[in-house]
Formats: C-alpha cells, sequence, structure tokens
C-alpha cells in the first residue's frame, strides 16, 4: 500500500472500521472517515487497507499541517502575539529584591513572574526584530552584520536561563548558535 499516495476523495475499507473515504493528507498518514467510526488517522504504510477507488494527489495539494505551520510563521512576523513559557517550578511565587548600593536608599522587590514576562517579553520582541530584518530589503550583508547583533544580545540574555522551565525557551548566545 505504502506505493500508492492516495488523494482527498479516495474510497478505501479498513479490516476493522469498514468503508471510508480519505478527507485528509499528512505526511505519514491519512486521515480517513469512516462511516460507523468516524474519522480515524490511519499510517500511510499500513498494509491493511483495499482501496477500492484511488484519486490521484493533486501537485498543489495544501494541507492543514502547512496551512498551520504558515499560520503560525505568519502571526510570529506581523504580530506582537506571545507565547506561553513557563516559568522554572522552584521560582513559582517567589520574588526578587534589589539592593540599591546607597543604603539610605529602600531596597526593590518584584514578584519573580512579572520579572520573567518581562523577560520573555524582551525576547519575543528580538525574534520579531529578527524576522523583520530578513525580510527587509536590506542587502545580505547588512542582514548578517544585524543578525549578529542579535545573536550577541541573546548571548547577554542567557543569565535568565535560570528561570525557564524549558531547555527550548532558554536564550542562546554565540557559543551556543542561533536561536
Amino acid at each position: 500500500m505504502s506505493e500508492i499516495l492516495l488523494g482527498v476523495g479516495s474510497r478505501v475499507k479498513h479490516p476493522q472500521f469498514g468503508k471510508g473515504v480519505v478527507v485528509q493528507i499528512r505526511s505519514d498518514a491519512y486521515e480517513i472517515c469512516f462511516i460507523d467510526h468516524g474519522v480515524r488517522q490511519i499510517m500511510r504504510d499500513y498494509d491493511g487497507l483495499d482501496v477500492f477507488e484511488a484519486l490521484e494527489t493533486p501537485s498543489d495539494l495544501v494541507t492543514y499541517e502547512k496551512i498551520e505551520k504558515s499560520l503560525v510563521r505568519v502571526l510570529r512576523r506581523f504580530s506582537d502575539v506571545q507565547e506561553t513559557v513557563p516559568l522554572g517550578q522552584k521560582w513559582t511565587g517567589g520574588k526578587m529584591i534589589l539592593y540599591p548600593g546607597d543604603k539610605t536608599l529602600k531596597e526593590k522587590e518584584i514578584p519573580i513572574d512579572i520579572f520573567f514576562h518581562k523577560i520573555v517579553m524582551v525576547r519575543d520582541r528580538v525574534r520579531v526584530m529578527e524576522q523583520r530584518i530578513n525580510a527587509s530589503t536590506l542587502t545580505d550583508e547588512e542582514k548578517v552584520d544585524l543578525e549578529q547583533y542579535i545573536t550577541r544580545i541573546y548571548g547577554s540574555l542567557t543569565t535568565f536561563n535560570v528561570l525557564f522551565k524549558n531547555k527550548e525557551d532558554q536564550f542562546t548566545g554565540e557559543r551556543g548558535g542561533k536561536e
């Protein structure tokens, strides 16, 4: 079965789910709507499907996955939408206290979650700036020049990585590679 690429609308029969129609094509599976069992995801290399009518897949087919990825790229590029980044559990409910060098001044107390949110906002805005530079009409040399500054900005922010729960949310600088 893996040799045949079924298109949307292809009619099949599954040994357990019965008759169905391919309603979506994914990179590794088909979504098939079965009469009595609803929509099920069946791996493309599954050999148990009997194909009654195989329809061709148009070469310009756009899948939901491609649309979703494109939409995410557009939203990140053109909006100020911020993703939710979890704070490491050890910091939940914590606070940061800044003591001034001048003992006549009072210390400043900041809830750690508010401070963390500000750091995430800085990261998101640097990412947007990076995307806008890449989409700009600057020369490649000018883009590379600006990208080096952005990489250094990420490097300067690595001190705050201790706040992040997930490693993939952390900042990386010149040594860690680009974000």
